[in-house]
């Protein structure tokens, strides 16, 4: 993997980690495109990706975060106290997923196009079902309304199948507010992303940094990282304005044409 490729997937991932079209899916598609080989090379790559990203969601939603924090320190039950536990109630079913069933996912789903292609359709149709339907809208989240939404975030480790787009339309399906869903959905991800990637990074660490990124260059690594960064930072804003919005049926019609795209196309060419 060159500079310029590093580059491309780094914005890649940057842009579809907050927009609902999946961003494992599409980073599936950018590497085939490419030809790159699987291995741990690639495997340390998009664990770098995804941590850079997450470090933009902290940046973007860092006072929502203090005030998380700052409410939890009083010691009451507080409206911060009620986020927080929402948010570790959303982590247990995707915990159940990582810990019991993640290689079990990889072997039985891979990551080959037709499954991306699939998972893409199925993110199409969520978010046409979420633009239409109209529940009666809930002021706040609910426990019970955050561990279905994060059940919606366990089944989208599934690649193509959109984590934003599943947990924002699972939860507008449920009639929680829109304005307040891209935040709690982008927070949500914070835990599990940060506990995978300790995990790939200690598999990383046995077998040496070195080696882990294979034929992957440390300027190439460098690159993708801050791509990956800086605009997974405008996504993040752009994407919060989308959904208070409710613009979330162009993703559906863009994911459809893509998921029959890689689908169809490999067949044809």
């Amino acid at each position: 993997m060159d500079w310029l490729q590093a580059l491309i997937l780094g914005i890649i991932q940057g842009l579809t980690e907050y927009l609902p079209v999946s961003s494992s899916g599409h980073l599936v598609i950018g590497q085939e495109f490419f030809g790159l080989d699987s291995g741990e090379g690639k495997l340390a790559f998009t664990v770098l990706l995804h941590v850079a990203t997450v470090l933009s969601t902290i940046v973007i939603l860092w006072k929502e975060i203090i005030w998380i924090f700052s409410d939890l320190f009083k010691f009451k039950w507080n409206d911060g106290t009620k986020y927080a536990l929402n948010i570790l109630i959303s982590m247990i079913p995707v915990g159940i997923v990582g810990v019991f069933f993640k290689d079990t996912v990889e072997e039985v789903f891979g990551s080959g196009l037709l499954i991306v292609g699939i998972c893409l359709l199925v993110t199409a149709s969520l978010l046409t079902f979420s633009y239409f339907a109209k529940p009666r809208q809930r002021e706040n989240i609910s426990p019970l309304h955050a561990f279905i939404i994060g059940i919606a975030q366990a089944i989208a480790v599934l690649p193509g199948l959109s984590r934003s787009g599943s947990t924002i339309a699972t939860g507008l399906l449920l009639g929680n507010k829109k304005e307040r869903l891209a935040q709690f959905s982008f927070l949500m991800v914070i835990p599990p992303i940060l506990g995978e990637a300790l995990l790939d990074v200690k598999k990383i660490a046995d077998t040496g940094v070195s080696a882990s990124f294979g034929g992957i260059s440390p300027m190439a690594v460098i690159v993708g990282f801050l791509a990956a960064f800086f605009v997974g930072c405008l996504a993040c804003k752009w994407m919060i304005n989308i959904v208070k919005k409710g613009k979330l049926i162009w993703f559906a019609i863009y994911c459809a044409i893509v998921g029959i795209a890689v689908i169809v196309l490999p067949n044809i060419i």
